[in-house]
């Protein structure tokens, strides 16, 4: 019974088609196995570049272009296009073996010849060359064929290899231009994420490569499991890993793991294929966590797209960690009273009045979950000795005593009250699950790990037992977003010589990404490890417009100048779902929203998670994370609103935790900025941002 394969570019490519049309192609796939292939339509191709090819009547006017195995039942279907234009792709591409990496390759044949031609004129009256300083034989290793070494050899600057992208196949293109960026040839290598074998693939068994090409083609297990993979067509273009992804997520490790990566590297892939291998290897349990409701319905979908049976699926829990610490709690004392943060705001002024203390509530605050809860201070004496690393203000002993004493005085006023913070459940929930021996979990994965706080760190020890692959984190400490500052090491979890960096960015363009850059240059960011973290050497390789930058002289003229964008990204054809728009301050991102609702344009909340989803997104910059948009505008990026007054400590109080209140909301902006996939706006009234006058 013949199965279908499916390469990765259709399901871009079907994204783009109008509804009727998706219907029919679906419609015409998920009969193939039952299918004939008279009955389906599938002809040769006489005049086909490949004698393999063979085409698919989706209607009178779409063809289907499919990859015929010499042995064996996997057709593959390579593109769907108007009539004339599949046959055309026919004509002119061929399908190869790259030599290195075992996987197929789709090439424009006619278009490299003819390029080849033009190239060798341009270079004939120019010295220099891209590739003069690398030899033949490393290119060949890194799996350029010979065509592709002549149109190398051809190249004098980058611009023309951008020119190329389309034609060259992906995995030599990639390889080209880890090179042309000044990479190693060991280091594109490493990159690409094979092993360098000491006998090439075999270049004439296209089935064998088209078995090994998981990162490009993907098997279609039944008419349902085609009809789930094309009702989320995007959603599948993201999950596809790249070698180097694949080979983080195959390693068995000893102990804890991490992969760390700038934005778009596709690290939060990496978390859910991980999870979803574990789950097929074993019938323990595995927790999929992070810190947020909105990031965690995100995994929840990721994770229903990749699941493989619902045996599987069922071994997944993906909790928010904070609702899973609770239930934790709720199991043995019951629902929490939870403390309000108005009435922690009035406990910590009421013992600071009493104790006639010369500290502010927000000191005291930030020394409680920064100090105590981070460092599980329980006494006087254990406060007196505590590290206070990254707190600016040093306290003498008189002073520390004064301190420990407002802080005793506020825990013991929430245990006479019965009163709970969140932070406080956590910590309880970790106790009971250290207490236990039966852990609830055999592997946890933990997605944006940036931003957990220490007593979250410990939940998650505490709920797997220790042992190979028992914690596994992705996570990038330039994007932390909020003040959770911790030492791995320090909650027990040891990820040395067990971590990795992804390099590539997979969603933003080179100009996005080099322009957000700019916000986080000469920042010193911890690794989560004791060391200092860097993101130097990431790169994005698809190229677009600059960001758009523009200021305003009043407000309502931003909102309008916004609005206007937004209509017109519509205009252009950009769907309402794949737009995004993210402001400091709820407050004004209500008012971008109304304007828009005024304009008859499609908007939701994530505030409010409220709309329909094929709409625009509007919501404040942390609620950003982890999502991403094809078009962004970043709003109100002025001096009055970013950095956040209310989110700065005062130097004058602490200097240091100033300076990190500053780098988070750098960290914070960057965050937004960076959800942009092709299109980035950045506005502001009055005076830009401090963060931004570099740059505009």
């Amino acid at each position: 019974m013949p199965k279908l394969a499916v390469a990765k570019e259709c399901f871009q490519e079907y994204g783009r088609l109008d509804k009727p049309l998706q219907d029919k192609i679906t419609d015409t796939l998920a009969k193939f196995e039952a299918a004939t292939h008279t009955g389906i339509h599938m002809e040769k191709i006489a005049d086909a570049r490949n004698r393999r090819f063979r085409s698919i009547r989706i209607d009178q006017f779409y063809r289907g272009i499919v990859l015929a195995p010499e042995t064996g039942d996997v057709y593959t279907l390579l593109t769907v296009l108007p009539h004339d234009d599949a046959y055309t792709w026919a004509r002119r591409r061929d399908l190869t073996v790259n030599r290195a990496t075992g996987g197929i390759e789709i090439r424009d044949v006619a278009m490299i010849d003819e390029s080849l031609s033009e190239l060798a004129k341009v270079a004939e009256s120019t010295p220099t060359r891209l590739f003069a300083l690398v030899n033949d034989a490393d290119l060949t290793r890194l799996g350029i064929d010979e065509t592709i070494v002549q149109l190398a050899r051809t190249l004098t600057d980058t611009n023309q290899l951008d020119a190329m992208k389309p034609i060259i196949p992906e995995t030599q293109w990639d390889a080209l231009t880890g090179l042309a960026s000044g990479l190693t040839p060991e280091q594109v290598w490493s990159e690409l994420g094979a092993k360098i074998v000491d006998e090439p693939y075999d270049t004439d068994d296209l089935d064998a490569a088209v078995a090994r090409s998981t990162d490009r083609i993907v098997l279609v297990d039944g008419p349902q499991d085609l009809m789930a993979m094309f009702a989320h067509p995007f959603a599948l273009w993201r999950i596809y890993l790249h070698p180097t992804q694949q080979a983080v997520v195959d390693t068995a490790f000893r102990g804890p793991a991490r992969v760390t990566g700038g934005p778009g590297t596709g690290k939060t892939v990496v978390a859910l294929h991980r999870a979803h291998r574990l789950a097929q290897e074993s019938t323990d349990p595995v927790l999929v966590t992070t810190f947020t409701s909105t990031l965690t319905d995100s995994l929840r979908a990721g994770v229903k797209l990749l699941a493989t049976s619902p045996e599987v699926l069922d071994r997944i829990d993906v909790q928010h960690v904070d609702k899973l610490a609770h239930q934790v709690f709720r199991d043995k004392h019951g629902a929490p009273k939870m403390l309000t943060s108005n009435d922690e705001q009035q406990l910590w002024s009421s013992i600071i009045t009493r104790l006639e203390l010369p500290f502010s509530e927000a000191f005291l605050t930030a020394e409680w979950r920064n100090v105590v809860l981070a460092q599980r201070v329980s006494t006087a004496a254990d406060y007196l000795s505590a590290k206070r690393t990254g707190r600016g203000r040093r306290l003498g002993a008189n002073q520390k005593a004064k301190v420990w004493q407002a802080l005793w005085e506020f825990e013991n006023a929430l245990r006479e009250r019965g009163q709970w913070t969140h932070e406080m459940v956590c910590r309880e929930a970790t106790k009971l699950l250290e207490e236990r021996t039966d852990k609830p979990y055999r592997h946890v994965v933990v997605d944006e790990a940036q931003d957990l706080s220490p007593e979250q760190w410990r939940f998650v020890r505490a709920a797997v037992p220790e042992g190979p692959d028992d914690v596994f984190i992705a996570g990038d400490t330039h994007q932390r977003i909020y003040d959770s500052r911790v030492s791995l090491r320090d909650v027990g979890i040891n990820v040395t010589g067990r971590s990795s960096r992804l390099v590539v960015n997979y969603r933003t363009t080179a100009e996005i990404l080099g322009w957000s850059l700019e916000l986080l240059r000469g920042e010193r960011i911890d690794d989560m490890d004791g060391q200092l973290d860097s993101i130097a050497g990431c790169r994005s390789d698809v190229h677009g417009m600059p960001p758009t930058t523009k200021g305003f002289g009043t407000q309502s003229d931003e909102i309008s100048y916004v609005a206007d964008t937004v209509q017109a990204w519509i205009d252009s054809g950009v769907a309402p779902g794949e737009i995004g728009v993210a402001t400091r301050a709820n407050r004004l991102g209500t008012k971008v929203l109304d304007e828009l609702f005024r304009r008859g344009v499609s908007v939701r909340s994530l505030v409010k998670s409220k709309g329909d989803a094929d709409s625009v997104a509007i919501g404040s910059m942390h609620a950003m994370k982890g999502l991403e948009f094809r078009c962004m505008a970043v709003v109100g990026v002025g001096a009055s609103q970013v950095p956040a007054g209310k989110a700065i400590t005062s130097a004058d109080e602490d200097l240091q935790t100033h300076d990190r209140d500053m780098q988070r909301e750098r960290c914070v902006l960057f965050v937004a900025c960076t959800r942009a996939r092709e299109d980035l706006l950045v506005t502001w009234t009055d005076e830009p941002s401090p963060f931004l006058v570099p740059l505009v």
